[in-house]
Order: C-alpha cells, then sequence, then structure tokens
C-alpha cells in the first residue's frame, strides 16, 4: 500500500530534507508550504497516511492547523519545532499530536519514530471490525449496519470503536472521555450521554446493544449467535 505523507514546512531547505528522508523510507511525500495550504491540501485529498507539521509556519501555525484537523480526523500527526523544551512538548501532546520532534532532530531517532507510526496505520488499515452486525472498515471509517453504510461522525465513529474493542467490559463516563474526548476536554461530561443516544438512533436496532450500565457507564454487548 501507498503511504502519503503531508509534509507542512515554510523552510525550504528543511523541508526538503524531510521530503528526502520520506522518499528513501519508500514513502510519498505531498508538500505544503504554510498553514493555509496544509489545510487546503489535507481537505482536498482523502488518502493521506500522515502528517507532518511545523509548528512556526505563516499564516496559520502548527497548533492552529492541528486543532483544524482535529475536528474532523484522528489522523497520525508529527510535530516538528525549534521550540524543543519539556513545555511545548506537553502543549503538542495534550493538543492532539502523535509524536513531537525538536529540531535539529537525530535522523536515527526521526526514521524510528516516523516509521513506528507507519507501523501502525498499516495495521489500522488492514483491520476490519465486526460486531454482530456492525462492521467497520477502519481505512476507510466505513460503517456498515445489516449491510447498509451510516455515517457517524469523529466523535461518533471513535465512541463506537472503543466501545467495540472493549466489548463487555463496563466502561465508566470517565474512561470513555479521557480515551475519546482526551483527559483535558473542559466540557460537560454528559456529554457523552448525547453522543450515546445518538449513536443508538444510527445503528438502528444494533443500538441495543450499548447497554446502560446505572450509575456506571455503558458496556457494547455482543450476542455470541450474531457473530455466526
Amino acid at each position: 500500500m501507498e503511504i502519503k505523507i503531508l509534509i507542512a514546512e515554510d523552510d525550504n531547505i528543511f523541508r526538503d530534507l524531510v521530503c528526502d528522508i520520506i522518499k528513501k523510507e519508500g514513502y510519498t511525500p505531498i508538500i505544503a508550504c504554510d498553514g493555509q495550504e496544509a489545510i487546503d491540501v489535507f481537505f482536498s485529498k482523502n488518502d493521506i497516511s500522515l502528517v507532518i507539521l511545523d509548528v512556526m509556519m505563516p499564516v496559520h501555525d502548527g497548533w492552529e492547523v492541528l486543532k483544524e484537523i482535529r475536528e474532523y480526523s484522528d489522523i497520525p500527526i508529527i510535530m516538528l519545532t525549534a521550540l524543543g523544551d519539556e513545555k511545548h512538548e506537553i502543549l503538542g501532546l495534550e493538543k492532539g499530536a502523535d509524536e513531537y520532534i525538536g529540531k535539529p532532530f537525530s535522523y536515527e531517532v526521526f526514521i524510528a519514530r516516523l516509521n513506528n507510526i507507519v507501523k501502525k496505520v498499516k495495521k489500522s488499515y488492514s483491520d476490519e471490525i465486526t460486531a454482530g452486525r456492525i462492521k467497520i472498515i477502519q481505512k476507510t471509517h466505513k460503517v456498515v449496519v445489516n449491510d447498509e453504510e451510516i455515517k457517524l461522525n469523529l466523535k461518533e465513529y471513535n465512541l463506537l470503536i472503543y466501545l467495540i474493542k472493549n466489548a463487555d467490559i463496563v466502561l465508566t463516563r470517565e474512561q470513555i472521555l479521557d480515551k475519546v474526548w482526551g483527559y483535558d476536554f473542559e466540557g460537560d461530561i454528559r456529554t457523552i450521554d448525547t453522543h450515546i443516544k445518538t449513536l443508538r438512533a444510527k445503528l438502528s436496532a444494533q443500538g441495543n446493544s450499548i447497554k446502560t450500565v446505572r450509575g456506571c457507564g455503558y458496556m457494547f454487548e455482543v450476542k455470541k449467535n450474531e457473530n455466526n
């Protein structure tokens, strides 16, 4: 499978360096020279596997691009920046980056982290999840219920994935919030209840698999004979 990597970097020399590394590893680089171009390119394509973002970019900086992408996608993102102190690294991870690499970086370390993420991407692309009459194709985020595709937004999709991967386990609202919304979420925890209600409705009869556990949270229950 072809791995396409969006590289958003305004420094021509550094961008060319990263592109060369990407090519040597057998991946396909896609270039953006500023934050706005990065956003435009990302949302104009549907086959990007990974994003490498520089923090200090014109028009929109890396933080703004990261926020924009995270509103719609959980695609792996590596932040590259000269702001290599611990505070900025923590900030990047809290905002949804998967890796945070300071400049200048070690060639070997960069390759190791890059390939580690690509390995996870390939695995997720090959994974197909089936739970009862629900089928999920992770590569495309396609969800099929009773042989009919349904449309879920990113939060609903991630919520369903988390519930199914922890089938027959009671999950507290706090656990769901930390995993799906992130531990730094500052909104109302009852937003989970609203999303569960919407998700159940979209799943139709299969929505009954999402059980409410009074005083605790939720559990996805799969009847064994449904998978046969």
